[in-house]
């Protein structure tokens, strides 16, 4: 079966290349002709462990092309996917004119019967204006094939993406129609063969999921982040909160994690659009707009810290930054914690040492080198550094050598905005230790 994907993105590169790897002929489209050129040649454009592989055995066996010719790519095709992106407009309202543009170029362009399946994050009703919009230029055009739309949103991890699509928790498919509906499922069969669901339900439900869900995941953190401080002046352990909270069957570990926020391409974007939504449809969005102000406060946390620890003195300060990218095992920048807290560290007149495993060449096109000084070597950092500031919990973060950093660094001061570090074991190391929720600060 030849599919086409259109948009060679995070999500549609991650799709195109799990289907192809199948057993399905993929054609991924997309119109920046010199991201194809890189792909045909090998060279993939995000940084997602293992996709390289899996690009490279289906290129060569056969199953998997790239093309910036949109006609090409889903003329023959039987299911045409959507992934293109959707950014926030200056209101926080997701911007669809992508997917729109998207689905009118493919309307223009099929030849046969077609299954429109939108995997961009589009508002509750996008998937109705596809359907209209695509019907009107179909029958301009003359045509009589059937041509169904259907929503079927992404949930995959950035850095476990490739895990996330070949094994996924669930699939989620909105239909107008049960001829939709078993194609889908036929679709992603050898996906579910783990006896985790396929939930076909309509598509305005099926839309309203994808946020709904990370939704549920930002709200976690912020709460977890808002107790926190809570815990910082009443002298609590959070992390010993976490695994007496988290340990109920009814609540559970994941994403119960105090730190300095969330970011990404996904949860911010998303949580502002469904603020946005409730406010069109007359409902306050109280919590959500809470789970922002929580989150954009936590990016601080280190800022905050410092400026207490040094009586608002940076002037002459160096600070180390383990930690660039929004989380570990991705290049992703977007909405890092890490351009707030390097932002507000060089206003206020510190030097910058940051180092990051991939992260870097994003970072500096971001950040720009002002102030910013980006090593090779996370010890590289620590050279006369005032203060370490961990940000994104790489694994090569996990267990360093205490006693060089100590010898590397002009005051052994050691914030750790993701908890990783035993703190009876550092401050025994002959650091002084800030955590995020530890019982050693005040409440802000």
């Amino acid at each position: 079966m030849k599919i086409a994907v259109v948009g060679t993105g995070y999500v549609g590169l991650v799709t195109g290349v799990c289907l192809a790897d199948m057993g399905n002929d993929v054609v991924c489209m997309d119109l920046d002709a010199s991201k194809i050129d890189a792909l045909r040649a090998g060279s993939v454009p995000i940084y997602e462990p293992g996709i390289e592989t899996v690009i490279e055995r289906n290129v060569r066996d056969g199953r998997l092309a790239f093309t910036a010719d949109l006609a090409n790519a889903v003329q023959g095709a039987a299911i045409c996917f959507i992934a293109v992106g959707t950014p926030k407009n200056e209101d926080g309202a997701a911007d669809v004119r992508h997917v729109l543009a998207c689905a009118d170029s493919i309307a223009r362009s099929i030849d046969g019967p077609c299954t429109v399946v939108v995997k961009s994050t589009v508002p509750v009703g996008t998937c109705d204006l596809i359907e209209e919009a695509m019907g009107r230029v179909v029958a301009e055009r003359g045509l009589r094939h059937r041509v169904d739309v259907v929503s079927n949103p992404e949930f995959l991890k950035e850095g476990s993406a490739v895990e996330d699509f070949m094994r996924p928790d669930r699939v989620v498919v909105g239909i107008t129609n049960e001829t939709a509906g078993e194609v889908m499922r036929d679709l992603y069969s050898p996906f579910t063969r783990n006896g985790h669901p396929v939930i076909v339900t309509d598509r305005r439900s099926s839309e309203m999921i994808k946020y709904a869900s990370n939704a549920m995941l930002a709200t976690r953190i912020s709460f977890m982040n808002d107790l926190a401080a809570l815990c910082e002046a009443a002298g609590v352990d959070i992390e010993d909160v976490r695994k007496g909270v988290g340990t109920d069957r009814r609540i559970g570990m994941p994403f119960l994690y105090a730190g300095v926020g969330y970011g990404g391409s996904c949860f911010p974007k998303d949580v502002r659009a469904l603020v946005k939504a409730m406010h069109q449809h007359g409902g306050d969005a109280a919590i959500l707009e809470a789970v922002e102000r929580v989150n954009e406060r936590q990016k601080l946390w280190p800022v905050s810290v410092l400026a207490r620890h040094w009586q608002d003195r940076f002037d002459g300060k160096r600070v180390a930054v383990w930690g660039l990218a929004f989380k570990p095992n991705t290049d992703d920048m977007r909405e890092a914690p890490s351009l707030s807290v390097i932002e507000a560290l060089r206003t206020r007149g510190a030097a910058v040492a940051a180092h990051d495993p991939v992260a870097v060449p994003n970072a500096r096109r971001l950040l720009g080198d002002r102030g910013v000084e980006y090593v090779k070597h996370p010890y590289d950092a620590l050279k006369d550094a005032d203060a370490l500031v961990l940000l994104t919990e790489w694994g090569s973060y996990r267990t360093p050598d205490f006693a060089r950093m100590r010898s590397l660094m002009r005051t052994p001061l050691v914030l750790d905005g993701r908890n990783q570090y035993n703190p009876e074991a550092v401050r025994k190391a002959g650091f002084e230790y800030f955590g995020v929720g530890r019982g050693t600060q005040d409440l802000q």
